[in-house]
């Protein structure tokens, strides 16, 4: 091909932004040195070579443009692993691993390792907890007691905050515990904390026994896992109250019907699925890792219908690609090796669903649209396991075969034990300019801040082609759309656009669901969909969620309620039970305080905090900026005058100090235990300076800063979150996998 970037469409700055940030090749400097069509050729180009391993004679050019030309036109993307590592000394393709956690020393700290080399290598994982005996339970080694499985989640979790995987691709892992664990009550409230776990999403292993007692209103077992012994029991409807609270609280845990998911294990002669991937839609056997990718359902219209033909001719080549890549990646343990390549697992999923609804003029929340889906992902999965039957045919079936349910079912031979997977595309889709998943649309009109910190309105294409269509465009109703993201209650919108452009938040819970389940019906594995609730939602909505999610046969379900994550625990006094004013809370300056002076040095100057207490600890704050003005000791004083403010209303130091620590800007100083990253910084650090001297101890949790925010940690951006994954759609940046 004598020049790839002309097949490049154009794609948007966004794209452009975190292709360049995040997957092209870099040199000493960090400075590209490829573009995105070099990328997608260096990618195409690897997983071609593939052939030469199953052909003596085979046209691999011809195969290389072809898998280039899906990625270079935004029809299919793999996931990012894929795209960063192909062709490339590292070589790890894989978005998401499981790896067992036994129940000795050595076979958990054994997981930890393997889990430092996964996310070094770009990878998620997920674990079952499971196995592990409960706290408190006999150690017979060392005639101890046990101390559980959520402690040796604080280990992993620490593990994967200190690799953070070299700035590329943040650590992220699935937590997995049964309901019927004695430490089922522990589990479900670790993440009341937001301060703690904050690598982990985790999900409750929900089991038949378990939703039987929930439906009949009756209690249910605890086995203790060492030896299978009943330990007591648990009313289940109680346990199902504490998860649906704790997920309204924060979007944690998660639900997952495990006994549902090992129905379809394919080859369950193998093993029970104990865990998912990080994001909860790939269940995997221990040691076993999946490929994923997905089709822009997007571009698979054609004159105002779906182009199923196209869609054939990108499903085949895509199923190829997902399989070559099993035998081109390089897994990081050898174990993996051999539970990947005996299965052959690939999940070929969608991405632009609501983009194809838009285009089909079919509204997201419509009986039409569950229909189409269900259709859709039929015709997708029955083509895969089409294409698939065809590779096995000349290739062989994958080794596992004989034994599994296909081989049960005297079904055909195929080579993927699975082909289907709905992953939540949070970072491929943007690079497609398009919907994320199946998800409806996340704004019709967002904010988007540029790198030099100008704020730029970003209108959905479709919806800004129509308005000016029909005259009503303007760049002042595109701010308003922008302010809340929604064109909902905006009359000068006509009606049939305001029931076509349906965000997250303008659809009910029982929208998401449904469509979850339409897609369900037709997907191998399972199904990435976050139901996304206002921040109004009650407890009892959520409950309804999780109710309908096992009755209309999902696998899994993940709800995200608006701002709940946005909320910092505030630790303060408790005020006089007859007082109902937080005015009333307001601590009054005296006449004289004493106190402490710190200097620091800033990269923007020498700073000086002085910090005064009163009776009940620290009071006030006040900086000095040396000679250094402008900018800097202006907004100093700021952060002086509201955390004097904060303390005076009973918001203790060492929350001040966590919501400070560790902010940067373009000018840090010093080294190692000294840097100054901030004023921000130098300010916590010297209130952490002042605690001690007054013998006052940080806990530990305050120094490392959560991950999860309101904004984004690099634009400042909204953050929305698939899969309870935090997305900034302003600049592209994903704390996930």
């Amino acid at each position: 091909m004598e020049s790839h970037e002309r097949m490049i469409p154009l794609l948007s700055s966004n794209a452009e932004t975190i292709i360049k940030t995040r997957y092209l090749k870099k040199d000493h400097t960090g400075q590209a040195t490829e573009s995105p069509a070099d990328m997608f050729r260096r990618v195409a180009v690897a997983i071609a070579q593939v052939e030469k391993k199953f052909y003596v004679e085979t046209d691999i050019p011809t195969l290389a443009n072809r898998f280039y030309s899906l990625m270079a036109n935004l029809e299919f993307l793999p996931n990012s692993p894929t795209l960063m590592n192909a062709g490339r000394e590292l070589g790890q393709l894989s978005a998401c691993f499981v790896l067992p956690v036994g129940d000795s020393m050595d076979e958990i700290f054994d997981a930890v390792k393997n889990t430092a080399l996964i996310h070094k290598s770009g990878g998620g994982t997920g674990f079952s907890f499971s196995n592990l005996r409960p706290h408190n339970d006999v150690v017979q080694s060392t005639a101890g007691i046990s101390s559980g499985p959520i402690s040796f989640m604080r280990v992993f979790d620490i593990a994967t905050e200190t690799v953070k995987q070299g700035g590329t691709r943040r650590g992220a892992n699935m937590g997995l515990l049964r309901v019927d664990h004695p430490d089922i009550l522990d589990f479900i409230k670790c993440k009341a904390d937001q301060t703690q776990l904050n690598n982990f999403n985790i999900s409750v292993g929900l089991t038949d026994t378990f939703m039987i007692a929930l439906e009949q209103n009756e209690s249910y077992p605890l086995i203790n896992p060492r030896n299978k012994e009943i330990t007591g029991t648990l009313k289940a409807r109680e346990v199902f109250d504490l998860i649906v609270k704790q997920a309204w609280e924060n979007g944690d845990p998660g639900i997952i019907f495990i006994d549902r998911i090992n129905r379809f294990n394919p080859t369950p002669h193998i093993g029970s699925i104990e865990s998912t991937n990080p994001c909860g839609e790939q269940p995997l056997l221990p040691y076993e890792s999946c490929n994923l990718g997905s089709i822009n359902l997007g571009l698979m219209v054609k004159d105002g219908q779906v182009d199923w033909q196209r869609l054939k001719e990108v499903v085949h080549p895509a199923v190829h690609f997902l399989d070559n890549v099993i035998e081109l990646n390089r897994y990081p343990l050898p174990q993996i090796a051999a539970m990947t390549k005996g299965n052959r697992k690939i999940g070929l999923g969608v991405m632009g669903w609501a983009d194809m609804l838009i285009a089909l003029k079919i509204p997201y929340n419509s009986e039409q649209a569950l229909e189409l889906g269900e259709k859709v992902m039929a015709f997708i999965n029955n083509e895969g396991h089409k294409a698939s039957s065809f590779l096995a045919n000349e290739r062989g079936a994958f080794p596992n075969f004989k034994g599994s349910l296909f081989a049960q079912r005297q079904m055909p031979a195929i080579r993927n034990a699975t082909v289907t997977t709905i992953a939540p595309t949070g970072t491929i889709s943007i690079i497609a300019n398009t919907s994320s998943g199946i998800e409806p649309l996340y704004a019709v009109s967002f904010v988007r801040t540029v790198l030099d910190d100008q704020a730029m309105i970003e209108v959905h294409p479709l919806f800004e082609r129509i308005a000016k269509e029909r005259g009503f465009y303007s760049a002042g109703l595109m701010e308003r759309i922008a302010e809340h993201g929604t064109i909902q209650g905006i009359q000068e919108i006509p009606a049939d656009l305001r029931s076509l452009f349906v965000t997250a938040h303008d659809i009910t819970p029982e929208d998401h669901i449904r469509m979850q389940a339409a897609f369900q019906k037709n997907t191998d594995n399972a199904v990435s969909k976050t139901v996304n609730l206002p921040k109004t939602a009650t407890i009892e909505e959520v409950r309804k969620v999780y109710e309908l999610a096992y009755k209309m046969d999902c696998k899994g379900v993940t709800i995200y309620r608006d701002g709940s994550r946005d909320r910092q625990v505030l630790s303060t006094t408790k005020k006089p039970e007859t007082d109902t004013s937080q005015d009333n809370f307001v601590r009054v300056r005296p006449t004289i305080l004493n106190g402490r002076t710190f200097k620091e040095q800033t990269g923007c100057g020498t700073i000086y905090i002085t910090i005064n207490d009163d009776q009940n600890g620290p009071f006030e704050l006040f900086t000095t900026m040396g000679k250094a003005g402008g900018c800097a000791a202006s907004q100093s004083e700021a952060i002086g005058r509201m955390v004097s403010l904060a303390w005076r209303s009973g918001v203790q130091p060492v929350q001040v100090i966590k919501q400070l620590l560790d902010i940067s800007c373009h000018s840090p100083s010093g080294f190692g235990e000294n840097k100054i990253l901030s004023c921000a910084d130098a300010v916590a650090k010297a209130i952490k300076s002042h605690m001690s001297s007054n013998g006052h101890t940080v806990p530990e949790t305050v120094v490392t800063k959560p991950l999860i925010k309101g904004a984004c940690r690099i634009c400042g951006g909204r953050i929305t979150y698939e899969m309870r994954c935090p997305l900034c759609r302003s600049c592209g940046h994903s704390e996930c996998p």
